[in-house]
């Protein structure tokens, strides 16, 4: 699994152009690539990892608190692109994307590991919908984990 993390004051998402009003205010966008050889046991790596991630600000200004810590929210948008290759040629190759019924039995998997490790709201965008993300990236904080790569 891949993810991208972004530390926002503000985000939400738009789906199939509706705007269901799925917003959160301070926490973490996450964008979330589900590669073919992910499995259950990376989902809940990486669940526990985002949900720990010490990437907030504490009272000295030193990135020192989790998302739990702040009263943060998450964010949680499937993103297949996270899995694009693009050594041959301009246009990426999605081949190493998981395909729908392997990828959403996970996102859903992930979804609930982040829910129960962060004990915050998690809200979500839609697998395989027409997504429009706004957000206020806060920092600039982004940070790229790679299940496959863990360091």
């Amino acid at each position: 699994m891949r993810a991208l993390i972004q530390r926002v004051s503000q985000a939400s998402v738009i789906i199939n152009g509706v705007d269901e009003g799925r917003a959160i205010r301070v926490g973490l966008l996450v964008l979330l690539g589900i590669g073919e050889d992910d499995n259950q046991s990376d989902a809940e790596w990486l669940a526990g990892k985002i949900a720990s991630l010490r990437i907030f600000s504490d009272e000295v200004g030193l990135m020192n608190l989790d998302v739990k810590q702040v009263n943060g929210s998450l964010l949680v948008v499937s993103q297949f692109t996270l899995h694009a290759l693009t050594k041959k040629g301009n246009r990426p190759s999605f081949i190493k994307a998981a395909k729908p019924d392997q990828a959403i039995p996970l996102y859903d998997h992930f979804i609930n590991s982040l829910k129960l490790e962060s004990k915050c709201d998690v809200l979500t965008g839609e697998f395989g919908a027409d997504m429009k993300i706004h957000l206020v990236n806060d920092g600039p904080v982004t940070i790229w984990i790679d299940t496959q790569n863990k360091e």
